[in-house]
C-alpha cells in the first residue's frame, strides 16, 4: 500500500493477467477506479509458452483475451519478446483501439516479431498479416527514452495521503490519491534492443515502476540498466531471482572451449537462440573470438533464421543504443554483427539442404537458429537430424521454460519427442547462463538497492516459485 485517504473516492490497484507466477504471458494492469468509473493502463500483453501455456487442468490456454478491455486507455510495451507482446493481435481483435506506447526501436521490431506468429498460429496469408500489422503500426506511438509523456484521463479527486512502511509483497497494491493524468517514461533496461523499464508518475509525484525484463550487467552489446531515482511501488521480474550468471569473460572462454572440443571431434554446434537479443550477443562474441584468432576463422557460422537476420539489421540501424565497448569496435572498422564468416540462410529450401547435408557429412560448423527454447522454428529440424550424433554439441544459451524441448535437453533426457517421434539424444548438451538476457539475483538486488527515494513496496513477478521466493526473501531481509 502506498497512500490512503479516508475521503478520497479514488483507488488504484495492480492486476495480473499473466506473468505473475510464471516467466511467460506477461500482462499487468494498473487499474484506476474513481467514483465507480474504472480506467486501466495495460503493461505488456504476452503469449503463454511452455508449461504456462496449459491451465491448472492441463488444457491448452485460449489465446483470446478473457479480461475486460473497454476501460483500458493505453497499452505500454516494455520490449518485443513474444512472451511480452504475443497476445497483441488478440487484444486488437477484441476491439482495443487505444494507443500502444513503446520505444522507437521496439516500434520497429514489433511487426517483425509478430509476423511469424500470425502465420503459424492463425494461418494468415501475407495480405492478411500485412493488414493486421498495419493496424498495429497505426496504434503504436513511439516515445524516446528519458522523456515524460502524458496519458490523459478524465477522473479527478482531492488528494490526501499517508505513507506505509517498506515491504516486499506479491499481492495487489491499492493506493488513493488525486488523479487527473498519468505520465509515462521509458528508461533503458539492457535486456534487448529497445527494451525499457517503465516509470508511471502520479499527480502527487509518486512513481510506479514496472521493470519489464532487466538485462544483466557488463554485457558487451547494450549498456547496463540504471535504476530509477524513485519508486514508490516497484514491480520487478525474478526470472533468475535464485541464480548467479557466469561472467561475460567466463562465457567467452567456455564458448571457445566448446568450439575447440567440437572441432576436434567433428560435427556441428547448434545454438538455439531467440531472434532478438541472444542471437546478436552470440554473433558479437563469435566475431571477437575470430578477430583475436582464438577459433578457426574458416569455420562456417550459419545464421539460419530470417527473422534473426531482420532483427540484426535493426540492431545495426540503432547503433546509437549500443554500449561503449561495441561502439569502439565499430570505430575501429570492425563489424561484430556483420562479419565475413557469417552465412545467412533465407529460404526454407536452402535450410533443408543444409540440414540434410550436415546429417550425412557431420562437417564442423556453428549453427545459430530460433527458437531459443527449442519450442519451434528451424532449429527443430537441426535437432531432429543431429541429436542422435554423438559428435553434435548443443549450447543452451538462455532460459529454458518448463514444458519445452529445451528444458528436456537441459535435464539431460536420453530421449526426446519431436513431431511426435522419439529422438535419441547422444549429443553433448551444454548450458551457458552467461548468455542470458536476464539480470541474475545480484543484478536484481543491485537494481533495487540503487533506488534512492520512495521505495515503499515491491511486487515480485515473472519467475518460477523458487526464483520468486528466493528474491522476495532477500528483499524482505534488506528492507528491515
Amino acid at each position: 500500500m502506498l497512500t490512503q485517504s479516508q475521503n478520497s473516492n479514488l483507488e488504484i490497484n495492480l492486476k495480473h493477467h499473466g506473468g505473475k507466477f510464471g516467466v511467460t504471458g506477461s500482462c499487468h494492469e494498473l487499474s484506476i477506479n474513481h467514483n465507480g468509473n474504472n480506467h486501466g493502463i495495460l503493461i505488456d500483453c504476452g503469449l503463454f509458452q511452455g508449461r504456462d501455456a496449459k491451465d491448472e487442468n492441463g488444457n491448452e490456454r485460449k489465446l483470446d483475451i478473457e479480461f475486460p478491455i473497454a476501460h483500458l486507455k493505453a497499452l505500454i510495451l516494455t520490449h518485443t519478446h513474444i512472451d511480452h507482446i504475443g497476445r497483441l493481435p488478440w487484444l486488437l481483435a477484441k476491439g482495443f483501439k487505444q494507443p500502444i506506447y513503446c520505444t522507437p526501436a521496439t516500434a520497429e521490431l514489433v511487426p517483425l516479431m509478430l509476423d511469424d506468429g500470425l502465420k503459424l498460429q492463425l494461418g494468415l496469408n501475407k495480405g492478411q498479416r500485412e493488414r493486421v500489422l498495419a493496424l498495429i503500426k497505426k496504434q503504436i506511438k513511439p516515445i524516446p527514452y528519458n522523456q515524460w509523456h502524458r496519458i490523459k484521463l478524465t477522473s479527478t479527486a482531492k488528494s490526501s495521503s499517508s505513507h506505509s512502511s517498506s515491504k516486499s509483497s506479491s499481492s495487489s497494491s491499492p493506493l488513493k490519491t488525486r488523479f487527473s493524468s498519468l505520465y509515462l517514461r521509458f528508461q533503458p533496461a539492457g535486456h534487448i534492443l529497445g527494451s525499457a523499464y517503465v516509470e508511471i508518475k502520479l499527480p502527487n509525484n509518486e512513481i510506479i515502476v514496472f521493470s519489464g525484463d532487466l538485462g544483466p550487467s557488463k554485457m558487451p552489446l547494450l549498456p547496463d540498466p540504471v535504476p530509477p531515482k524513485r519508486a514508490d511501488l516497484l514491480v520487478i521480474e525474478s526470472t533468475y531471482g535464485n541464480k548467479i550468471h557466469d561472467s561475460v569473460e567466463t562465457r567467452a572462454t567456455r564458448l571457445q572451449q566448446i568450439i575447440e572440443r567440437s572441432l576436434e571431434d567433428g560435427g556441428a554446434i547448434i545454438i538455439p537462440a531467440f531472434s532478438v537479443g541472444r542471437t546478436q550477443e552470440l554473433l558479437f562474441d563469435i566475431e571477437h573470438l575470430i578477430h583475436h584468432k582464438k577459433i578457426d576463422s574458416k569455420i562456417p557460422i550459419i545464421l539460419d533464421s530470417p527473422l534473426a537476420n531482420k532483427v540484426t539489421k535493426q540492431y545495426r540501424r540503432f547503433k546509437k543504443l549500443w554500449s561503449k565497448e561495441a561502439t569502439i569496435k565499430l570505430n575501429n572498422h570492425r563489424h561484430p554483427l556483420n562479419f565475413e564468416q557469417c552465412i545467412i540462410i533465407e529460404s526454407h529450401k536452402e535450410h533443408m539442404k543444409i540440414v540434410n547435408r550436415l546429417k550425412s557429412t557431420a562437417e564442423p560448423c556453428i549453427i545459430v537458429a530460433a527458437s531459443g527454447m527449442c519450442a519451434g522454428g528451424r532449429v527443430m529440424n537441426y535437432l531432429e537430424a543431429l541429436l542422435p550424433d554423438k559428435r553434435t554439441d548443443i549450447i543452451l544459451a538462455g532460459y529454458q521454460a518448463h514444458g519445452t524441448l529445451g528444458r528436456d535437453l537441459q535435464n539431460q533426457e536420453h530421449q526426446v519427442w519431436i513431431d511426435n517421434q522419439p529422438i535419441d539424444v547422444n549429443a553433448q548438451i551444454h548450458t551457458m547462463s552467461g548468455y542470458s538476457a536476464h539480470a541474475d539475483q545480484s543484478d536484481l538486488i543491485k537494481f533495487v538497492e540503487g533506488i534512492e527515494e520512495g521505495r515503499k513496496e515491491i511486487v515480485v513477478v515473472h519467475g518460477e516459485r523458487e526464483a520468486r521466493e528466493a528474491l522476495e526473501k532477500i528483499l524482505d531481509a534488506t528492507s528491515c
